[in-house]
């Protein structure tokens, strides 16, 4: 079975077997699709990664202030390589990107 992953390098839509997606390199760019990673998302590339990704995408929308959200970066990113290929983990930092963190209805902290 064939899906579509969004190169978080070069934005490229790419078709990939889903059973090996998460050793998949982009056609465009060769960066790996699926890096084992949180993929840092912005204004300019969260609505195509979002909306053209065919795996689970789950974002971590985080402020540099929030200490909570400092405590949860090492298991976030830990889930990231973890579930490679299964789901794609991405962040948001709503201080850098105020427009997508007013989006979202789900953000607890705000300054």
């Amino acid at each position: 079975m064939t899906i579509h992953a969004v190169c978080p390098s070069c934005a490229a839509v790419n078709r990939v077997e889903r059973e090996r997606a998460a050793q998949a390199t982009c056609g465009k760019c060769k960066t790996a699709l699926l890096p084992g990673k949180p993929v840092v998302l912005t204004e300019a590339t969260f609505d195509r990664f979002i909306g053209k990704s065919e795996l689970p995408v789950l974002v971590d929308f985080w402020a540099p202030w929030c200490g909570p959200c400092k405590m949860m970066a090492p298991q976030f990113d830990q889930a990231a390589a973890e579930l490679a290929g299964e789901v794609i983990l991405a962040k948001v930092d709503t201080q850098a990107e105020q427009s997508l963190g007013a989006r979202s209805p789900f953000i607890r902290c705000r300054p």
